[in-house]
């Protein structure tokens, strides 16, 4: 059973962001960077709002790698890259009528604004498709681009030529710089006759609409998008050299006039209560729609109130999805099987009579771990409820009450059904792992895949099909033995031929240098993300220096110390580091790598004059908010605090400031008023 955040200990918090930071990338990796997701909708939403609600409760426990602060995933290899010159954020979510309310509240507090002050919205449906920038310079279009990771897309503009609803050029009153966003979709009609064909073709047939839509979209030769029914629906803008209104309404009113299809399922609403109410309309229309939704978007209508509230890491406060309730259907389990993942983690399947919910057959669903299959109390044989929001894996909801006889309880192993090591449960974790490591085939293969994929090595043409072949000739057993692949040996097997071996071979070789960041996070640690692995390449800038540290760690309580004192880098990957590094066949692994790549260090990010520095802020504000304080604060690289210490640096004192104020003054702590506040961020900002 999930155990509820109120009952946690602090290091069952740690230990549980841990795990859902890496399930959740994982997951978001498949979603956004290939377009195969392998869980539903609702239940990547479950696994998010269960990761808020536990930083929620331990605020200072929240990861640099959290879910929190991510958007999509890392744009693919195949494509070049474009730089949005405004980041592509993704939204947060809510799933009731409460939640949506206290959406506005939390507008209505950051703005300071009184109970009587009306906060209008537009309401729009959320529709399931392919996020994407468009880009016109002088009236033309320049690039069109995919979401990417929020910084960074892949550029599409070839193929988004083909797409219906939307504009080659603008006409003349248009800002010469004009960034239109919105999403790529396919209606259901020709997604159901584009699998027809693709299933007598004895192609890939696809899951549902959104994820053919991504494949179209996403195709390196332009004339496989042009055979295939994509749309645009425009929802935003990015860069604009004049915004042509005060509203979201009415920019977007204007954005249509330019020739895009900008939908009718749309409202401008004076009160969340018409909001509300228009996606109860919505939803009710939902099954009979053309296209697939998720749900309704509100966003702040007035563009000064959107640019007070500004956003977070990866969301912005002025917008908000609602999104709707999952479909639901009953199936019966057919058996429980085991997979192992490239940690060792064994987890639960749930093998399903076959069953149709939302137009999509679904036949797995993952049951997470041991505990979750004692909450549910499923059995092979039992009826159950499942759900599905738009993917392929639904979640179990629970068991239909039967009068029928029921098999036996499932007893969940205690050895890996791979390779027959003891697999253990770490105290206070909710995972079995098998100890078998690399000697472990799953586990093997698993930890392979891994060190190639995109945000790691990212060697092109070496995939899941390849490393399989190649482990199972005995060619590769570690990651350093694909940088020993002989050319003979790649000839002599079954499909090579010398192109797509030198191809291959050429790829090894471009990833001899690779940067360290991508390097640490091949490796596969526990709990070490992306991000994370981010702050040790900066915070080391070697691999070696990493390796000592935590080999020093092992022993020594300060060197321990110095290292959890590293931004990011908390006790739980410190331990794991430590762990890590203490493993004679890691170290080996490790060292044999090395004698084949070269980790490049880091290029130092820009500073500003508040990077790094701790602000506390005290008494009234008058010009701002307390809340849009400190978000200046955090955007120019500052941290926040509450108390004042003899680690701050800064204290910002509005009227009437009292102790903060008294205890910075006897401190020697500087102190400064509201004004020079606002001049520090301007010089800050400008430098």
């Amino acid at each position: 059973m999930d155990m509820p955040p109120d009952e946690m200990t602090e290091a069952e918090a740690a230990a549980e962001l841990a795990r859902l930071g890496a399930l959740i990338a994982e997951h978001g990796r498949r979603y956004h960077g290939e377009d195969a997701p392998v869980i539903s909708d609702a239940e990547y939403d479950a696994l998010v709002q269960r990761n808020s609600a536990i930083e929620a409760r331990f605020p200072h426990l929240v990861r640099e790698d959290s879910p929190s602060w991510k958007v999509g995933a890392a744009p693919a290899a195949g494509f070049g890259k474009v730089v949005h010159s405004r980041p592509m954020l993704s939204l947060d979510n809510v799933f009731s009528d409460d939640e949506a309310r206290e959406f506005v509240g939390r507008v209505r507090r950051f703005l300071g604004l009184s109970a009587e002050e009306p906060v209008a919205l537009l309401a729009e449906a959320k529709i399931d498709g392919l996020s994407c920038s468009l880009r016109y310079e002088g009236r033309r279009l320049v690039t069109a681009a995919t979401r990417g990771d929020g910084a960074v897309g892949e550029n599409v503009t070839a193929n988004v030529r083909h797409v219906s609803g939307l504009a080659m050029t603008l006409p003349d009153d248009a800002p010469d710089v004009a960034e239109v966003r919105g999403e790529v979709y396919m209606r259901k009609a020709d997604f159901a006759a584009l699998n027809a064909r693709q299933a007598v073709a004895g192609d890939k047939v696809f899951a549902n609409p959104r994820n053919a839509a991504a494949g179209s979209l996403r195709q390196l030769d332009a004339s496989i998008t042009a055979a295939r029914p994509l749309c645009f629906l425009a929802h935003g803008w990015g860069e604009m050299s004049a915004v042509p209104g005060d509203t979201q309404t009415g920019v977007m009113a204007v954005i249509a006039g330019w020739g895009f299809d900008i939908g009718d399922l749309r409202a401008q609403c004076d009160s969340i209560e018409a909001a509300l109410a228009f996606t109860r309309r919505i939803e009710a229309m939902r099954a009979d729609l053309p296209f697939d939704i998720d749900g309704v978007v509100y966003k702040v209508d007035r563009l000064d109130w959107q640019a007070r509230l500004g956003q977070v890491a990866r969301s912005p406060r002025w917008a908000v999805a609602h999104k709707f309730a999952a479909e639901q259907a009953e199936t019966t389990l057919l058996a429980i099987d085991i997979q192992v993942g490239r940690t060792g983690s064994l987890t639960p399947v749930a093998r399903l009579q076959p069953v149709t919910v939302g137009g999509v057959v679904v036949t797995n669903a993952t049951l997470h771990n041991e505990d979750e299959i004692n909450r549910l109390d499923v059995r092979a044989g039992d009826r159950v409820r499942v759900q599905r929001a738009g993917d392929v894996i639904p979640q179990i909801l629970g068991r239909v009450p039967s009068d029928a006889a029921r098999g036996p309880a499932y007893e969940f192993p205690d050895h890996c059904p791979v390779c027959a090591s003891t697999a253990v449960r770490e105290e206070g974790g909710v995972v079995r792992r098998c100890t078998g490591g690399l000697t472990c085939p799953a586990q093997r293969n698993e930890r392979l895949r891994h060190f190639v994929s995109r945000l790691a090595f990212d060697i092109e043409g070496l995939g899941s099909e390849r490393i399989e072949q190649f482990a199972a000739a005995g060619m590769i057993a570690t990651p350093a033995d694909i940088f020993r692949l002989e050319r003979d040996a790649l000839l002599a097997l079954p499909g090579f031929k010398a192109k797509s071996v030198d191809n291959l071979r050429g790829a090894i070789a471009a990833r001899r240098s690779v940067g360290l960041d991508r390097f640490l996070y091949a490796l596969g640690i526990r709990h070490v993300g992306e991000v994370t692995a981010r702050d040790l390449a900066r915070a080391f800038g070697s691999a070696e220096g990493l390796r000592d540290a935590a080999l020093a760690a092992a022993d020594d309580p300060e060197a321990l110390a110095r290292l959890t004192d590293i931004s990011g880098i908390g006790p739980v990957v410190a331990e794991a580091l430590v762990d890590f590094f203490a493993e004679p066949h890691n170290q080996a692994t490790f060292a044999d790598l090395l004698g084949q790549v070269t980790p490049e260090a880091l290029v130092a990010a820009r500073q500003t004059a508040l990077t790094g520095k701790t602000v506390v802020f005290t008494g009234s504000l008058t010009a701002l908010t307390r809340d849009e304080a400190r978000a200046q604060a955090e955007a120019l690289g500052a941290k926040v605090a509450g108390s004042v210490s003899a680690r701050t640096d800064l204290v910002v004192a509005g009227a009437d400031a009292g102790s903060k104020r008294a205890k910075a003054e006897a401190l020697g702590v500087r102190v400064i008023d509201e004004a020079e506040w606002q001049a520090l961020v301007a010089d800050a900002a400008g430098g």
